[in-house]
Formats: structure tokens, C-alpha cells, sequence
């Protein structure tokens, strides 16, 4: 059971209408007996400028009402409570308590929902983060209708594209989505997507990292069909993708057993360039390390004994001579770097290595 205090101390019954975990928004409907409530506007938050002055409202320690001031410090902020960050960041003092408070401009607009701070102590510290008024507006909008909201779901396993993988890649830019890999059946795969894209635009708008991705997936409604457009084999290609519903779990994708090594019995081989030495997998498909050079590259990258390395610049590799041919092919292209596709532990990843140094 729910209740819903008024300003004036009404104590109203309310019901709950729906939740989402993913941004902890809930909606109640109040049962107002007949009353009209005055109620307040999202504002624009894409218009909301860093310095703007601001309104805190919230219920610290149980001090109900509570109003503070403040600016706005910063947007965009990633905080790691999750793939959609985009948090409003603010110097209101907001503590234990104002959690589900709104922040108002000075035109008595919500253009956030307070909901974590950053606290040593404890206690406020002039660092506060808000859910921007847009996203908060379209779960609302969600809840409301269905009673939960549902998110477009693209299938794939994402990595950031540092310059390294840029380089090794012969993009312009480390901007972008690399796909590490490709859930079986996902709406990605059966469109085309596979390991090694990297996902730079979506319905022709620039993606700038794997969380604004996120974002921007999950922000079409599941069966939507969208233009994903890849930096794949050094050209740009558009695929369409029908979007799926996003699964309850936040992992985006899964490797089978498949790829599971047991100890490798074939005599090392010692790549010097890489720092890496390497034996052939049981199964003859890629090159398991054995050891890593500590003053490599390949260490610094967090290469490991027991990764196998599968393809380098999208080529397979099962022998030390596709390795070195895949080296040879990077140079000659004018390449400073090869890219490196890792298995560990059934998970995959991409790794930049430079041409020629150990």
C-alpha cells in the first residue's frame, strides 16, 4: 500500500501504476477523491546550460519540503550506475532523503529528478546528479501507458574504440561502437552485424561511445526498424535492424561453449614483435598464449596466459606464419597497429597492438 502526503499534511491512498529498475522511476496514481491537483512541466533539458541556476526540492534526513539552490556543474556525466548515464550534474546541496525530488529552472520547470550524489562523508558535498527531464519524461510517459517500459534491444556485445583500435582499423577518429560480439539470433546478428564492426551511426546520427549507443538504442521502442551504419574492412556500410526487446539481464550477449580451450599440448612459439608466446589451440581454431612479455605492449593492453587469440584485422590466425602475414599486411598498408580479436573465459574483446614492437 501506498499513501501520498499533500503540502497542506492530506494523507491520500495511492496505487502503484509501474517501475523501471534501469532509472529507479516509479509512477502512483492518487486517489484524490474528486480533487484537482496542481501539477508541474518537464522543461527542454537539451536547452539547459552549465551555470544555470537551479532549485533542489526534497525530503532530507525527513526534513519534508526541503529547498536548496544551486548551478548547474556539468551534463552528460557517467557515473557508472548504469548503460544509460547521462546524468545532470549539479552543486545544490542534496542529501540522504531528496532522492525522487524534482530540480527546477527559475521558470518552475523540473528539468531533473535527483537521484544520487557523490559523498565522501556522507553527507552533501556540493556534487549532486539529476535524471535529465527528457528521460524521465518518456518512462513516465511509459509507465503510465503500460505499466513498464520497454527498450529497444540491438543483440550485441560493445567495447570503447580507443586510437590504438582507430589506427589498427584506419579510422579517422576513436569514435564509435566496437562490436566485440554478436548474440546468436539477435536482431544484430541477423542483420548482418558481427564481430569487428564498429557501430558509428545510428539512423544517421553520430554514435560517440558504447554508452551513448546504449542510450540511443534504448531509446526506440522493441520492432522499430533503424539504419546501423558500420566502419567494416575499411568502408562505411548501413545495415537495417529490426530492434528487439531489451532482456530482463543487462548482458547484451553470450558465447557458447564453443570456445573453451583445454591446456594446449603443442610446443610455444615466441612472437618477439608482440611480446607474446603462443601454441596452437586443441581444436585448431586460433593461438593460445602461454606467456606474455611483462615490458610488452601486449601486457600493458592486459593481454593474458590462457587468452587465445582468434583474428587479427578480421583475418582468422591458427598458425604463428597468419600472424606474421597479418603483420606484414598491416605494414605495407601504412597500418601503426594490428587489431587483435580475444577469447577469455567465453567472453570475447579486441585488443590494438603497434606493428614491429615488443
Amino acid at each position: 500500500d501506498f499513501s501520498v502526503v499533500t503540502n497542506d499534511g492530506k494523507e491520500l491512498d495511492a496505487k502503484l501504476i509501474g517501475t523501471d529498475p534501469r532509472t529507479d522511476l516509479a509512477v502512483l496514481k492518487v486517489d484524490g477523491g474528486g480533487n484537482k491537483f496542481t501539477y508541474v512541466d518537464f522543461a527542454d533539458d537539451s536547452k539547459v546550460r552549465i551555470g544555470d541556476w537551479v532549485v533542489a526540492v526534497g525530503n532530507p534526513f525527513g526534513l519534508g519540503g526541503t529547498v536548496t539552490a544551486g548551478i548547474v556543474s556539468a551534463r552528460g556525466r557517467d557515473i557508472g550506475a548504469g548503460p544509460y548515464d547521462d546524468f545532470i550534474q549539479i552543486d545544490a546541496s542534496v542529501n540522504r532523503g531528496n532522492s525522487g525530488g524534482p530540480t527546477f529552472n527559475l521558470n518552475g520547470q523540473v528539468i531533473g529528478i535527483n537521484t544520487a550524489i557523490f559523498s565522501p562523508s556522507g553527507g552533501s558535498v556540493g556534487i549532486a546528479f539529476d535524471i535529465p527531464a527528457s528521460t524521465a519524461k518518456q518512462v513516465v510517459q511509459d509507465l503510465m501507458k503500460s505499466g513498464s517500459v520497454q527498450r529497444g534491444w540491438l543483440g550485441v556485445e560493445i567495447q570503447p574504440v580507443t586510437k590504438d583500435i582507430a589506427e589498427s582499423l584506419g579510422l579517422k577518429s576513436d569514435k564509435g561502437a566496437l562490436v566485440s560480439s554478436a548474440q546468436d539470433g539477435g536482431p544484430g546478428k541477423k542483420a548482418g552485424i558481427v564481430a569487428g564492426d564498429v557501430i558509428t551511426q545510428v539512423d544517421g546520427k553520430d554514435v560517440a561511445s558504447p554508452k551513448e549507443l546504449a542510450r540511443m538504442i534504448g531509446a526506440f521502442a522493441p520492432g522499430k526498424s533503424v539504419d546501423v551504419t558500420v566502419w567494416r574492412n575499411g568502408k562505411d556500410e548501413t545495415v537495417k535492424v529490426d530492434l528487439g526487446t531489451l532482456p530482463a539481464s543487462d548482458k547484451q550477449a553470450s558465447n557458447d561453449d564453443s570456445n573453451k580451450q583445454s591446456a594446449p599440448a603443442a610446443k610455444p612459439d615466441k612472437l618477439a614483435d608482440l611480446g607474446l608466446t603462443v601454441t596452437k589451440s586443441d581444436n585448431g581454431k586460433g593461438l593460445v598464449v602461454t606467456d606474455v612479455d611483462p615490458d610488452s605492449e601486449a601486457a600493458d593492453r592486459g593481454i593474458q596466459p590462457g587468452d587465445v587469440i582468434t583474428s587479427i584485422n578480421s583475418n582468422e590466425v591458427n598458425t604463428t606464419d597468419d600472424v606474421s602475414k597479418a603483420m606484414t599486411d598491416a605494414a605495407k598498408a601504412g597500418r601503426k597497429a594490428v587489431l587483435m580479436q580475444i577469447t577469455r573465459d567465453d567472453s570475447n574483446r579486441f585488443v590494438a597492438l603497434p606493428v614491429g614492437k615488443g
